[in-house]
């Protein structure tokens, strides 16, 4: 971005900083919802993946993910299959962020750098994970709207949760014709499938 004034400068800064501590204080009570989940060896699995999947439909932006990697096949559809198309997708998510979490042992994290992307208006944050065999960083793309954060991507080593779901989803919609509601059909056992292996 090209900065004409000292004043613009200064205020480019400045709500660099602001928007990104603001952002980054959000996610790490969103992450520590999470990861107190885990820590609670008293609840059942399911209870578990409940409260992860209440968690993510909360703070992702799972609409606007699941029109996008929906490609063409979302304006082909009627309402009522889109409708339950981003049901579906949200617990498809929550389900594999579930499933990544599986393995969890009190790893610790630290969020390491924030920035603040002002034309795409979105918050960059990354996050530095230490286990047993290293460190991992994750970054989180953070939105504000509405006067609250939404989740709308995040990166682990430099690869888009969103950009790899639409390259999947793509190549199950090509079975189906890009067909939503027959797709509908084929997410929904996907997930029940991923549900009970996630909960027994």
């Amino acid at each position: 971005m090209q900065i004409f004034t000292k004043i613009f400068f200064l205020f480019f800064i400045f709500s660099t900083q602001v928007f990104g501590d603001e952002a980054s204080n959000w996610l790490k009570k969103e992450i520590d919802v999470i990861l107190d989940a885990y820590k609670n060896t008293n609840i059942s699995n399911e209870v578990r993946f409940l409260m992860i999947e209440d968690t993510i439909n909360y703070n992702f932006a799972g609409a606007g993910i699941a029109k996008f990697v929906s490609g063409e096949a979302w304006s082909k559809s009627n309402k009522d299959t889109k409708k339950k198309y981003i049901k579906l997708f949200k617990r498809h998510l929550a389900l594999n962020i579930a499933s990544m979490m599986k393995g969890y042992s009190n790893q610790s994290y630290q969020l390491i750098n924030a920035k603040y992307d002002s034309k795409n208006k979105v918050s960059l944050i990354d996050m530095k994970i230490f286990n047993d065999t290293g460190e991992l960083i994750v970054t989180w793309r953070v939105k504000k709207a509405k006067d609250r954060f939404f989740v709308i991507d995040f990166l682990v080593a430099n690869i888009s949760l969103v950009e790899t779901k639409r390259s999947d989803f793509n190549s199950m919609l090509k079975t189906v014709n890009n067909n939503l509601n027959k797709f509908n059909k084929l997410l929904n056992d996907k997930n029940e499938s991923s549900y009970n292996k996630l909960v027994n």
